[in-house]
This record gives C-alpha cells, structure tokens and sequence, in this order.
C-alpha cells in the first residue's frame, strides 16, 4: 500500500468540506437546546433541505436560490416540530424521531424525478495573491463562499449567546422556564424562533451535501449527519466555538476511511464506513463519563415541557 498517494493539502480541503454540513446543523441545533428544546428530527430536516435546495436549484439553475429553498423547507419543518411540542404539548423525543422518519420519506417521494441530475456548480471564492499561496492557499482561502459562511455563524451564534440582551434571555429560557416567564418573557415564542432557525441551519447543512459536497441527489445521502450534528453538540458541551472541533474531527475520520478504502487496505470498506460512526460513539462515552461536568453544561430545563398557564 502506497501512502504516498495521499496528498495531505486535498485531505485538507476535503476535510472543510466533509465538515461543513455538519457544522451548519450543529450550530443551528445548538441555538435550539439552548432555549431548552430538544429535537432529534434534525436528519429529516437535512434530508428535506437536500432535496428541496438541489430541486430549486435545477429548476432555477441558481444554486444560492436553493439553497434559500432548503433553509425554508427545513424551517418549515421544524416549526411543524414546534407547534407540536410548544402548543400542543407532545413528548419532544418521539416527535422529533418522527420527524426524521417524514422527513425521509417526504425527500425520497419528492426526489425520485432527480435522481442522476447535475446541480449547477456553486463558485469557489479564490482570493487574490492568498489563494496562489502554496499549501496554505488552498487549505483556507480557496473555498465556496458557504464554508467561511458557516465559521461566520458560529461566531455570530457565540457574540449572540454571550454579548447581547436576546442571547441572554434565550439561555434563561433554557436554564428556567418559569421564571424567565415569571419575567414576563414570552417562552414559546422565543422557543418557536429558536426552532425555526435550527431548522434552517439544518436544511442549509442538507443543501451543502446535494449542491457541494455531493453534488447530486441520492435518497437517505444525509446518512446520519444530522444524527452526528446533535452528538457534536453534546461534544461540544453547548459551547459554540468547540462545535467546530467536534465537526472537523468527524469530518477527517469520514475523508481519512474513504481514503483508506481508495487505496485498497485490506480491511473490510464496511468496518471502514462504520469507522466515524464507531469514533462518535466512543467519544459520547468518555464525556458522558464525567455526568457531573455534562450536567453543569447542559441547559437546566432542556427536554422539559412548559405549561404557560401557571
């Protein structure tokens, strides 16, 4: 077996790339369990962001129009999420796995015209003199707009948790519900804004796999993404910068055994698949080890269903 084949700058990027997805969801997901929800639908609304960004974008041939198509969808969804678990008050597991489940089966009926299709390329944004530069050129400054776009929101999700008036009432929200409404705070509605936005970030991390990364449709091609993006969060102990850690960790696994596979090592390409899954696992667990450190971290009333008439 010949290492030498491995070209350490394109592992680089395709490492960015493979991470991204994840990232966008994750950090969309972390705005939600901040406010003290919990939605495990986040795979469904991947999967629908896939589909609805790539079908836009054929229809359009404008690939940042799809992308706004599957921010949408995936809002949409999630709000469908959100009026079942804030007004009609049902258990936010079981409704956020059945989310998922329609989610991939609504992306797999509306996507059966699409499959073999080519989306329209989304431009690389080559900066003048840095992109030329060797090594370092390619790695940072020689990407889709959506990569730094995503470093971007992680940094604006941080200085709006920690820096502004509304990121602090949002943590109350999550922290005690009562009394932020004793406060006079409307919990279901800054709870649904939360929701609507990790949807979108969801639907935007699909559109990235069909437009970018992957760029064609497959049914179920999430793959567990979204499932690995809520892990991340608890990774990342609700913390936004370390979210960025979590998705590029998982993101080198993921490009590391698919080059593996490539040069033909003579393991099994299904124990090498399930190789960022394993890694994922086995990180969950060293955490959930220390319970006290992971319960200090995780926002007091996430999960917990709130009854605005007391």
């Amino acid at each position: 077996m010949d290492f030498s084949a491995l070209n350490p700058v394109a592992l680089m990027v395709s490492l960015i790339i493979a991470a991204t997805p994840i990232l966008l969801a994750a950090v969309g997901e972390l705005v939600v369990e901040k406010s003290g929800v919990l939605n495990l639908g986040v795979e469904g609304m991947m999967i629908i962001g896939a589909i609805a960004g790539f079908a836009i974008s054929v229809e359009t041939g404008n690939p940042w129009v799809g992308m706004l198509a599957a921010m949408v969808a995936g809002a949409v969804l999630a709000l469908i999420f959100g009026f079942m678990t804030q007004f009609l008050l049902s258990n936010q597991v079981a409704t956020g796995l059945a989310l998922t489940l329609f989610g991939l089966g609504m992306a797999a009926l509306l996507g059966q015209s699409y499959t073999g299709m080519k989306p329209p390329s989304t431009p690389h944004l080559d900066i003048p003199f840095l992109s030329d530069l060797p090594i370092v050129g390619p790695i940072l400054f020689s990407h889709d707009p959506m990569i730094y776009m995503s470093i971007a929101l992680v940094a604006g999700v941080w200085y709006f948790l920690n820096r502004t008036r509304g990121g602090l009432v949002l943590r109350a929200v999550g922290e005690n519900h009562d009394a932020a409404h004793s406060l006079g705070y409307n919990v279901i509605m800054i709870r649904m804004a939360a929701i609507a936005f990790g949807g979108a970030c969801a639907g935007l991390g699909g559109a990235y796999l069909s437009l970018v990364r992957v760029p064609q449709w497959t049914e179920g091609m999430t793959a567990g993404a979204g499932w690995i993006a809520l892990a991340i969060v608890v990774f990342a102990s609700w913390k936004p910068w370390r979210l960025i850690l979590g998705a590029y960790l998982f993101g080198g696994v993921t490009i590391l055994q698919l080059n593996l596979q490539a040069l033909g090592i003579g393991i099994s390409a299904a124990y090498l698949s399930m190789t960022p899954y394993l890694i994922t696992i086995i990180v969950m667990v060293i955490i959930s080890a220390d319970r006290r450190r992971a319960s200090m971290n995780a926002p007091a009333s996430l999960g917990r269903i709130f009854h605005a008439s007391h």
